[in-house]
């Protein structure tokens, strides 16, 4: 129930309650509106010639906007005839009318009254003739079901007088319901109300929320049916069901005109940053990601597959961010990685924004170090001589659940969350605002008077704000020497070095230290078409990705990520049972099945790309491509260690056996197409892969041969050479019998499977750099897979065509391409998943493990080029 808002002081003309923009702010961002307003008094000033009630043209823009949108619809809901209202507003179609206070839904709608009805509207109209006749002045208008009496301009008795003998004589008619407006009384054969017409486009539009705006006496029936986050807006004085009040039509234009850019920032996207310019924090616990302008755009606590305390990346600003800039505001001079680390800095004239993710702070007791700050640590440092401007909105659980923030002596408590958070923030004095039960703190800091250094902590799971006993350039010090120590063990190439170095820490950054797992991205839902549905939840640990990412670190000298993920894989398979076959093809970062894949309408998605999803389907798809990948990943690290742990002899025969099972079955391949099951060229060569390195592993480290894995890769091998090729394509295809073309069938060559002179494998690069290559980028493949859109090219299938460029000889072509695949990337150095390159932007989850073990791969066998 509403309750009566007569104590609600109408603003003066002009303004705007600032609670009603609250409020407006929040009903614009459900995910399907239904906003519904009267016509006279509303839309139209209210005129003595009802003929004359012209719309506002600020109105009338504000309406036509919002019908354009998406998710969105607007009615007009009046107590004129439909006929009548249609030709006097000259709204568009796509604005619903609604005539005779919600008799009439359409034009057509008096043919559908019955005989009886019929019969009774005919004598209302005799009646209520006699009436109008018998007091001069007094307009009657006739609505199919109903009649109207106006007594607009007409002598104050005489309009009494009318009134009461309508009330009783025709008012007191069975099958007559009667409404009272200002200066006017309808009598219908039809029992409706503007309540019942709302709840009714509410169900058949499935409407999450309505806004109505009414100013009559009929428009109660309406206020008084609004519920949950319902808004209602009542025009001028009078008692009222409304929620809200503003004085005069313009003044409703005006409340239109803020929901409509409310509401379309919301759908799509508050000048969205593109999305390879976001840099990445990382500290094996969890990872973050920062626009250009120092705003944390993203993170998720306490895991990276938990849920996000800061989503502005796929929600805006409501979902959760902590921005830090100059007051006077401006573009930063640049931003950059600090060498050989994961701590970023971003740069203005007069402020610098240092940030990184920390471990626990410890303080040392008698009995040894102690945990004083529970998990990761967001460490943000301020320097400089100029004013800056500080805004928190922590939204934990993707901004579903409503936060307080507490001030205390030196900071801020979050509370409302089961994951406890504090702010530590000593010397800055918070102004707590708050929208709908979320709460933000926004501060100015003069870096001067602070002696020019100011610190925040955000710190996880603790309420502490104990200060910390070491010195802040000590900390981060201790925060980036891990990092610099561990760039400065690996092999790094000449060939590009630097991005190389930026990839390797940036896939060391996808590793889970707490579990061996290894992220295939750090986000959700970054879509591969602006705008489209192709959004992905790719904070898991796919067997394939980690195992490819692995391997790029192996290959460059570090094998500590390679034996941590192998340690998690034989944990999955312990669960599986004894059944290695039954691998899930990606798993939580705790090694455990993903729960069911579900969708946050409440989110409106990067750049309004709908719908943010939470999990995966392809958990549960057959992707018998994994094993290839971990087999190969093993092969590399015996070599390089020089023998093979018992662990890692489990799994590699685990992954024979699952192999020896089911290499013969169709699956759904890498690309995870939603699609029945296929005998995928991919997949059959990376079975065949599995047996081959592990065969590897036993002539090199087992001291012995295995006849039956030599006649099961050799009987793998022959029946992909030989189905997989497709006669009239010249290539092997992506499936068995299918003439489509698909990157991953590179892996024909990449493999091992085919030589490199082979001439199928030549055809084979010839058909999908003509098929599939678009200048710098290489997609994945152009047949249907059953998902509307497009997408762009990905960096991990071009990747692979400079690597097969090299194998067959075309150095110069694979060169050329790495060079435009570099220039793709963000300037800190960073991938996404794709490319597109007609609008020249990234695309998908971001960074992306894939795209930088590509580049890995890449400028590691061009460096051997050159040495040869």
């Amino acid at each position: 129930m509403n309750a009566p808002a007569t104590d609600i002081v109408t603003p003066p003309a002009g303004t705007m309650d600032p609670e009603l923009r609250a409020a407006i702010g929040r009903i614009a961002r459900v995910p399907q509106l239904l906003v519904a307003c009267d016509y006279d008094g509303t839309l139209a000033p209210i005129v003595e010639d009802p003929s004359k009630a012209v719309p506002l043209p600020e109105s009338v823009a504000a309406v036509r906007a919002l019908a354009a949108l998406p998710q969105t619809t607007v009615a007009v809901v009046s107590g004129r005839a439909l006929r009548d209202l249609a030709a006097l507003s000259r709204l568009p179609s796509e604005v619903h009318l609604v005539g005779s206070h919600g008799s009439e839904f359409d034009i057509g709608f008096v043919e559908r009254l019955s005989p009886e009805l019929v019969a009774v509207r005919t004598r209302l109209r005799d009646a209520l003739r006699e009436i109008a006749a018998a007091h001069p002045g007094v307009r009657l208008e006739r609505k199919p079901a109903s009649v109207a009496v106006h007594t607009r301009g007409v002598d104050p008795q005489v309009a009494a007088a009318v009134i009461e003998a309508v009330r009783s004589g025709p008012a007191t008619w069975e099958d007559v319901t009667v409404t009272q407006g200002k200066e006017v009384i309808e009598l219908s054969v039809v029992a409706t109300h503007k309540g019942t017409a709302v709840d009714q486009l509410r169900t058949q539009l499935s409407a999450s929320a309505v806004l109505f705006i009414g100013d009559d006496v009929t428009d109660e029936n309406a206020f008084g049916n609004l519920h949950g986050p319902d808004v209602g807006i009542k025009i001028g004085p009078g008692d009222t069901q409304a929620h809200y009040r503003v004085a005069e039509p313009i003044d409703a234009a005006r409340a239109l005109g803020l929901l409509l850019e409310t509401r379309r920032h919301w759908l799509f996207g508050e000048r969205a940053v593109p999305i390879e310019r976001h840099s990445m924090l990382a500290n094996g616990r969890t990872v973050a990601l920062l626009t250009p302008e120092a705003k944390v755009s993203w993170l998720c606590h306490p895991k990276p597959d938990s849920a996000a305390i800061f989503a502005d990346l796929v929600g805006g600003s409501p979902a959760g961010h902590f921005t830090i800039g100059p007051e006077r505001g401006g573009i930063p001079l640049g931003q950059r990685y600090r060498n050989g680390t994961m701590t970023v800095e971003t740069r203005w004239s007069g402020l610098t924004v240092t940030d990184w993710l920390d471990l626990p702070a410890r303080e040392t007791t008698p009995d040894g170090p102690a945990i004083i700050t529970g998990d990761s640590t967001l460490v943000r440092v301020l320097t400089g001589s100029g004013k800056a401007r500080i805004e928190f909105a922590p939204r934990p659980e993707f901004g579903q659940v409503a936060t307080q923030l507490q001030p205390m002596d030196d900071g801020l408590l979050v509370l409302g969350s089961n994951e406890p958070a504090a702010l530590y923030a000593p010397g800055v004095d918070w102004e707590i605002s708050n929208d709908g039960g979320y709460e933000t703190a926004r501060a100015v800091v003069d870096l001067r008077a602070a002696g020019g250094q100011v610190v925040l902590e955000l710190r996880f799971g603790t309420h502490s704000l104990e200060h910390h006993a070491d010195p802040i350039h000590d900390r981060q010090a201790a925060a980036e020497q891990p990092w610099k120590d561990w760039v400065a063990s690996l092999r790094l190439p000449t060939t590009a070095r630097d991005l190389v170095a930026r990839s390797a820490l940036t896939l060391r950054g996808l590793c889970h230290e707490a579990t061996g797992s290894i992220l295939a991205a750090a986000t959700t839902s970054l879509p591969e078409e602006l705008g489209g549905v192709r959004n992905w939840d790719y904070r898991y640990c796919w067997l394939r990705d980690a195992a490819m990412t692995a391997r790029a670190l192996v290959d460059l000298g570090s094998i500590e990520e390679a034996e941590a993920l192998l340690r998690w894989v034989d944990g999955c398979i312990e669960r599986t049972g004894g059944h290695p076959e039954r691998l899930h093809p990606l798993y939580t970062v705790d090694g455990y099945e993903l729960g069911a894949e579900a969708v946050i309408d409440t989110l409106p998605g990067y750049a309004g790309s709908r719908p943010v999803r939470v999990g995966n389907l392809a958990n549960h798809q057959l992707q018998l491509d994994v094993f290839g990948p971990i087999a190969d990943l093993i092969a590399a690290v015996a070599d390089a260690r020089g023998s093979v742990r018992e662990d890692e002899w489990r799994v590699l025969e685990n992954m024979v056996e699952a192999v020896r099972r089911r290499w013969h079955e169709p699956d759904h391949g890498i690309w995870e197409a939603r699609l029945p099951p296929r005998h995928h060229i991919f997949s059959k060569v990376m079975c065949w892969m599995t047996v081959d390195r592990a065969l590897h592993v036993m002539r090199q480290h087992g001291g012995e041969d295995r006849p039956e894995w030599v006649e099961l890769r050799d009987r793998i091998g022959a029946n992909v050479l030989e189905n997989g090729w497709h006669e009239e394509v010249e290539a092997y295809s992506v499936a068995y019998g299918d003439e489509d073309m698909d990157a991953s069938s590179l892996w024909i060559g990449l493999s091992g499977l085919l030589p490199g002179d082979d001439p199928r494998f030549l055809s084979t690069v010839l058909r999908i750099e003509a098929d599939l290559r678009s200048g710098p980028v290489v997609y994945r493949y152009h047949w249907d897979d059953g998902l509307p859109g497009r997408e762009g090219g990905f960096h991990i299938c071009t990747a692979w065509l400079i690597e097969a460029y090299l194998r067959t000889g075309r150095r110069t072509d694979a060169e050329e391409l790495f060079v435009q695949m570099v220039d793709t990337a963000g300037p800190t150095g960073l991938l996404p998943e794709q490319y597109d390159p007609l609008a020249e932007r990234g695309l998908g989850n971001h960074p992306q493990a894939y795209s930088h073990l590509g580049l890995i791969r890449c400028a590691l066998l061009l460096d051997n080029m050159l040495k040869q």
